[in-house]
């Protein structure tokens, strides 16, 4: 099991040889790669965690006041405009949203749980559908605020 025995046995929990976190690039860090394949609408894990009052890296929102702080799994899925899962935060499980060939990485959509992001960031999916910049579902794109350098050449154009 990918989490520690604080957290039980649940078969679903997320098992090292059908999953592990790995350093993918230096654009996107680490993410929660999948060993084998899953179908669409499959259940293919369930997840675990710290639940912590603020928004922190790797944590997923529960509720608006209250996150789930996952060091060991879910914390780690990437971004993508055209994800491959779902994850249902009440229930805390992942489903596939397509098919999932062996050797995939695992792509939510950031928006999905998230009101507001722990830091807004340029997006670089690649996908069709891509919004360029990833926030939170309430958030206002704030690229500017985020990106100091942007907001120095605004102020010296004008």
């Amino acid at each position: 099991m990918l989490y520690p025995d604080q957290f039980g046995r649940d078969p679903l929990f997320p098992k090292h040889s059908d999953f592990a976190v790995v350093f993918k690039d230096e654009l996107a860090g680490r993410g929660v790669i999948a060993y084998r394949a899953f179908a669409k609408g499959d259940v293919i894990a369930r997840m675990a965690g710290h639940v912590v009052s603020e928004i922190r890296q790797h944590t997923l929102q529960l509720t608006p006041d209250t996150h789930l702080f996952d060091p060991y799994f879910s914390g780690f899925f990437l971004h993508s405009c055209s994800p491959n899962i779902s994850l249902n935060m009440v229930e805390l499980t992942v489903t596939a949203l397509q098919d999932i060939p062996a050797n995939s990485f695992l792509y939510m959509d950031y928006a999905e749980t998230e009101d507001v992001l722990f830091k807004q960031f340029p997006c670089s999916c690649g996908a069709p559908n891509c919004r360029s910049w990833i926030t939170g579902r309430k958030e206002i794109h704030n690229a500017a605020m985020a990106q100091p350098e942007m907001l120095n050449l605004n102020q010296a154009m004008r």
